[in-house]
C-alpha cells in the first residue's frame, strides 16, 4: 500500500507546530520561567532553541523523510539493526508522554465544561473540590478515555483527512484566541509587573542553576517535540520539494511566538491574582485550582475569559496527542502490516492502560512527565545529533541536496549538528539527570 503524503507543505508545517504547541506552551512556559528567574530562563530557552534544537529538527526531518520510514523503522532502515534499539526509543517515549498527557487533557475538559455550563468557583476551597472531583474516582478515568477516543478518530481518518484537516483549523484559531488573551491581558492591573516578573527581571546567577539549565533544555525539547519520533513520523509523509531548513526554522518560529505570547497572558494574569506562589509551586494546582479562582473574582468577565483559556488549552493539546499517538500507529502498521484503525485501537487501549497510575496518583503523573517529557527527549535529541551528525552524515547531505536547500544554511547547520549540539545536548542531559535525581532525593 502506497505511504499516505500531506497535502502541502503548509499542512505539514502546521501538523509540525501543531505537535510542538500543546500545554508545555501556555502554561509550562510560565511555570519554568517562575522558578528560572524570569529573563535568564528565557535567554537559556531561546539559546538551546537556536543553538542546538533547530539543527536537531531539521535532523529528525530528514531522517524521516529520507528513509520514508516509521520513528521504529528508520534509524534502522538508514544504518543497521545496531540501532535498532534508537528506534524504539522513539517508540517508548511518546507512548510515555501520551499516556499521562491524555489524563491532563481530560482534566482541561472537565476544567472547560464547568466553566461553560457551572461557572466559575467563588473561592480557593470550592475551587480545591472540584479539582479533587476532576482528578480522582471515574471523573479523571472518563476525562482520560473521551480525550483519547477523539484522539483516536482523528489519527484513525489518515494523515489527510484527519491529522492535515484538524491542524489546518485548530492552528489559526488557536492563533486567534492567544491574540485575543494577550490583548485582554494588557489590560490587567498586573501587566507590567508581570513582564517585568517574568520577562524582564534578570539575575545572572540563574543562568548556572541546574534547576534552570534543565527546565530550559525541557522547555525547548518538549515544546519542539524533539528527539520522540515525531518529527521522523511526519516528515516520513514529505515529498523531495519541500525545503526542510526553511520548514524546521517555520516550526520553530511558530512554537516560540505561541510560548511568548502565552507568557504575556498567563504572566499578567499570574500577578494580578496572586498567583506568583501557586505558579512556582506548582504549574497543575496553578492552572486547575488558582487560575479558575482568580478568574471567578471577575464575575461574566472572568467566565468568558475561563472559557475561551480552556478552549485554547484543549486545541493545543488535542494537536499534540495526535502526534503522540501517530508514532506507535504508524510503527505499528509498518513492522506488523496492520490496517490503520487496528493499529490506532491498540495504541489507543495501551496509552489508556499505561495512563492508570498518572491518572490515580499525581505524583507519579509528576515523575512520568520529569522522565518521558524531560530526560528522554534530551537522550533522543542526543542520539540524532550523533547518528546523522557521524553515523550517517551522508544522508544529511544527500537529501536536503536533493531539495535544493540553501547551501549556506545547509553548511551552517551540518557543522553546528556535528560540533556543537551533541557536546551541548549531553551537558544538559547530564545536568537534568543530576538536578533530577537530586530533587527526587531530597
Amino acid at each position: 500500500m502506497a505511504r499516505e503524503k500531506w497535502r502541502s507543505g503548509l499542512g505539514f508545517v502546521l501538523a509540525a507546530a501543531g505537535s510542538a504547541v500543546g500545554l508545555g506552551n501556555l502554561w509550562g512556559f510560565a511555570y519554568r520561567a517562575s522558578q528560572g528567574g524570569g529573563a535568564a530562563f528565557l535567554l537559556l530557552y531561546l539559546l538551546v532553541v537556536l543553538v542546538v534544537c533547530l539543527p536537531v529538527l531539521v535532523a529528525e526531518m530528514v531522517l524521516g523523510r529520507s528513509t520514508g520510514s516509521s520513528a521504529l523503522i528508520a534509524p534502522e532502515k538508514a544504518a543497521g539493526k545496531n540501532w535498532s534499539l534508537m528506534g524504539w526509543l522513539f517508540v517508548i517515549a511518546p507512548l510515555g508522554i501520551g499516556s499521562y498527557y491524555a489524563v491532563l487533557m481530560g482534566w482541561t475538559a472537565d476544567t472547560l465544561l464547568h466553566s461553560i455550563f457551572f461557572g466559575l468557583p467563588s473561592d480557593i476551597n470550592e475551587a480545591e473540590a472540584f479539582f479533587g472531583s476532576i482528578s480522582s474516582g471515574s471523573s479523571v478515568l472518563l476525562g482520560q478515555l473521551v480525550s483519547l477516543f477523539l484522539t483516536a478518530v482523528v489519527v484513525s481518518a489518515g494523515v489527510r483527512g484527519g491529522i492535515e484537516r484538524l491542524t489546518k483549523w485548530c492552528m489559526p484559531i488557536l492563533f486567534a484566541l492567544l491574540i485575543i488573551l494577550a490583548i485582554w491581558a494588557a489590560t490587567l492591573s498586573g501587566t507590567w509587573e508581570g513582564y517585568r516578573t517574568f520577562l524582564l527581571k534578570w539575575d545572572s546567577s540563574q543562568f548556572f542553576n541546574p534547576t534552570n539549565i534543565r527546565n530550559a533544555f525541557t522547555q525547548a525539547f518538549f515544546s519542539l517535540s524533539l528527539g520522540i519520533g515525531i518529527m521522523i513520523s511526519y516528515a516520513s509523509y514529505l515529498d523531495r520539494k519541500n525545503k526542510l531548513p526553511k520548514e524546521a526554522i517555520g516550526v520553530a518560529s511558530l512554537d516560540t511566538a505561541v510560548g511568548l505570547l502565552a507568557g504575556m497572558i498567563t504572566f499578567p494574569i499570574v500577578i494580578s491574582f496572586g498567583l506568583k506562589e501557586a505558579v512556582s509551586e506548582s504549574t497543575v494546582g496553578a492552572l486547575f485550582i488558582s487560575l479558575p479562582t482568580g478568574l471567578g473574582s471577575l464575575g461574566f468577565t472572568g467566565r468568558i475569559v475561563a472559557i475561551l483559556f480552556f478552549s485554547l488549552a484543549y486545541i493545543a493539546a488535542i494537536t499534540s496527542s495526535i502526534s503522540l499517538l501517530e508514532v506507535p500507529v504508524s510503527s505499528m502498521m509498518e513492522r506488523l502490516g496492520w490496517t490503520r484503525y487496528k493499529a490506532v485501537f491498540v495504541a489507543s487501549s495501551l496509552l489508556f492502560l499505561l495512563g492508570l497510575p498518572s491518572a490515580l496518583n499525581l505524583n507519579i503523573l509528576g515523575k512520568m512527565d520529569s522522565v518521558f517529557g524531560g530526560v528522554l527527549l534530551i537522550l533522543g535529541g542526543f542520539l540524532l545529533s550523533i547518528f546523522l551528525g557521524w553515523i550517517v552524515p551522508s544522508r544529511f547531505d544527500q537529501d536536503l541536496d536533493g531539495s535544493n536547500s540553501n547551501l549556506r544554511l545547509r553548511k551552517y547547520l551540518k557543522f553546528m549538528l556535528r560540533w556543537v549540539s551533541p557536546p551541548v545536548i549531553a551537558f544538559g542531559l547530564i545536568v537534568s539527570v543530576i538536578d533530577l535525581a537530586k530533587n527526587w532525593s531530597s
